[in-house]
C-alpha cells in the first residue's frame, strides 16, 4: 500500500473536477485528480459532442454573473489549448409568453443589461427556417449562445492541470474517504491510500454513494440524446440554426445544430423520468426513447425529420430544487461538493472550477453563490 500527500486531491475528473484540476494547479497548489473511467468518459454526463452555453437564464437570474465569468474562462482556455471549445451560435429560449421559458429568460436579459431580441413564433421560423413553433409562441433570442465541445473542454482542462504540475490518474476510483482535524484520506481501488489538506468530491452521479445522507439530494436521471439526419441540411448548420430550449406541450426540449455526428441533435428535460443506480442503468436506447424525441422533431423541425444518426444515454442528477450544490461539507471543513448540477451544469464548469480554487484557496469566493450553498434553508443532509 503506497501513501502520498497533497494540498487537495480531486475525485472525478470529468466537467467539474477537471476544470478544478486546472486552476488548483495553476495557482501552485500540490494537486491529485483521481476519476474511476477513462478521462474523457461516456458513463456521466459530459459525453455526446456539444452543451449549451448560454447567457439569458430563465433558471435563476443569479446564475448570469457565474454565466458571465465562463465565457471568460471558456475563451482564454480555448486561446490556450489551440482549439474552439465554444461555438457561437445564438440561442433560443421560446414557449407561450406567460412560460417559464420565455418569460423568466427575458427577465433575465432586463436584469442584467444582456442584448437581445423578442421574436414571435413567426418570426422566429421566418428568421430560422429550421425551427417550425407556434404562431402563439414567443421567444428570446440572444446573440452570445452557442455549444460548448464537452470532451474536448474535459480534455484541455486535464491537460492544463498536467502542464500546471497535477497528477490526473484514470481508471483509480474512490473506494473510502475520511476526514479529521489533520486532513483527509482517500483509499482507491488500486488498494493504493492518498492523504491531503483537503479533499474535492465531484463524481455527479456517484455523490450519493460517496457522502452519507447525500442520496436524497443528488438522484441519478436516465437521459437520451438523439441525432436526426436533416432533410434539408443547410438550415441546421451552425451558422442558420441557433441553439434552443423549448418548452411545447409534449414537454421542455434543448437541442443544437449538426456538429460531431451527421444529425441535428435533441433532447428532452427529464427524458421518462427514470431514477436509476449509476453503476446499473440501461445505457442502451430504445425505440421509446427515439419515439419520445421523434414526435417533436417531426412536429417542430420537420425538415431535420430525416433517419435517425445516432442515440446515447447519459445521465441528470437532480437536487430537489434543480440548483447546483457547491459548498464546504456541512459536517468537514476540509472537504468541498461541487456536484449535482441537474442537467445544466457543463457550461459552468470554467468557473465552478475557479470558484472550487477560490474555496481551498482562500475560502473566499468573489462570485455571489449564496443559490448553490447548502443551508437549512434549502436542505441538510440526511440522517
Amino acid at each position: 500500500m503506497n501513501t502520498a500527500h497533497y494540498d487537495v486531491i480531486v475525485a472525478g475528473v470529468g466537467s467539474m473536477g477537471s476544470a478544478a484540476c486546472y486552476h488548483l494547479a495553476k495557482r501552485g497548489l500540490r494537486t491529485l485528480g483521481l476519476e474511476r473511467f477513462d478521462i474523457p468518459h461516456t458513463m456521466g454526463s459530459h459525453h455526446g459532442f456539444t452543451r449549451i452555453i448560454r447567457l439569458a437564464y430563465y433558471e435563476h437570474p443569479s446564475y448570469v454573473p457565474l454565466l458571465r465569468r465562463a465565457f471568460t474562462l471558456w475563451n482564454q482556455l480555448e486561446t490556450e489549448f489551440g482549439e474552439t471549445l465554444l461555438h457561437v451560435t445564438g440561442s433560443i429560449d421560446a414557449s407561450g409568453a406567460d412560460e417559464v421559458v420565455f418569460a423568466a429568460s427575458l427577465a433575465s436579459c432586463i436584469e442584467h443589461d444582456i442584448r437581445h431580441e423578442v421574436l414571435t413564433g413567426d418570426e422566429l421560423n421566418n428568421r430560422f427556417p429550421g425551427y417550425r413553433l407556434p404562431s402563439t409562441h414567443r421567444a428570446v433570442l440572444q446573440p452570445d449562445g452557442g455549444f460548448l465541445v464537452p470532451e474536448a473542454c474535459v480534455t484541455a482542462h486535464a491537460l492544463g492541470a498536467v502542464a500546471a504540475g497535477a497528477e490526473i490518474h484514470a481508471r483509480e476510483g474512490i473506494v473510502a474517504w475520511s476526514a479529521g482535524e489533520d486532513g483527509v484520506r482517500v483509499e482507491t481501488d488500486r488498494g493504493t491510500v492518498y492523504t491531503a489538506d483537503q479533499l474535492v468530491l465531484a463524481t455527479g452521479a456517484w455523490m450519493g454513494k460517496l457522502i452519507d445522507g447525500f442520496a436524497p439530494l443528488a438522484i441519478p436521471e436516465r437521459q437520451v440524446l438523439g441525432w436526426f439526419q436533416p432533410l434539408l441540411p443547410d438550415r441546421y448548420l451552425p451558422s442558420t440554426f441557433p441553439v434552443f430550449n423549448l418548452l411545447v406541450e409534449e414537454g421542455r426540449y434543448y437541442g443544437f445544430p449538426v456538429h460531431g455526428v451527421p444529425g441535428f441533435k435533441i433532447g428532452r428535460y427529464h427524458h421518462l423520468e427514470e431514477i436509476v443506480d449509476p453503476d446499473t442503468m440501461d445505457r442502451d436506447p430504445n425505440a421509446r426513447d427515439e419515439a419520445v424525441l421523434r414526435e417533436v422533431v417531426d412536429r417542430y423541425f420537420p425538415s431535420a425529420s430525416g433517419p435517425t444518426v445516432g442515440l446515447r444515454a447519459c445521465m441528470f442528477t437532480n437536487t430537489p430544487d434543480e440548483h447546483f450544490v457547491i459548498d464546504r461539507h456541512p459536517l468537514h471543513q476540509n472537504v468541498v461538493l461541487a456536484s449535482p448540477c441537474s442537467g445544466h451544469g457543463f457550461k459552468f464548469a470554467s468557473v465552478v472550477g475557479e470558484i472550487i480554487a477560490d474555496l481551498v484557496e482562500r475560502d473566499e469566493v468573489d462570485l455571489d453563490i449564496s443559490l448553490l450553498r447548502m443551508s437549512p434553508d434549502r436542505f441538510t443532509l440526511a440522517g
